[in-house]
């Protein structure tokens, strides 16, 4: 990879996954399930409420807001280039919409 990968938005998908949309223009899907199961930090993601209503972009990653003051130095975030080199890519979900 010659870049550092950008997200530029985040949305939330059915059953824990979320569309990552990536500067490069692809979306690429995560499944959050597999860090839901390992406890510690992420046990407030497992809530689906808290999961999409914090869900946000940060650091330039996908990143829940998680004590709502948006302070990226408190946020839970992703590894951008993990997210973009492990996660496929798919079809905008929000195409249709428009």
């Amino acid at each position: 990879m010659d870049m550092i990968p950008k997200v530029l938005q985040a949305v939330a998908g059915e059953n824990h996954t979320v569309y990552a949309y990536f500067h490069d223009g692809t979306v690429r899907l995560f499944d959050a399930s597999p860090l839901l199961e390992r406890g510690g930090v992420f046990i407030p993601l497992r809530d689906e409420n808290f999961f999409r209503s914090r869900l946000t972009v940060l650091n330039d990653t996908v990143a829940w807001d998680v004590d709502g003051n948006r302070d990226p130095c408190t946020c839970i975030d992703l590894d951008p280039c993990e997210l973009y080199d492990s996660c496929p890519v798919v079809d905008d979900p929000l195409g249709e919409a428009v």
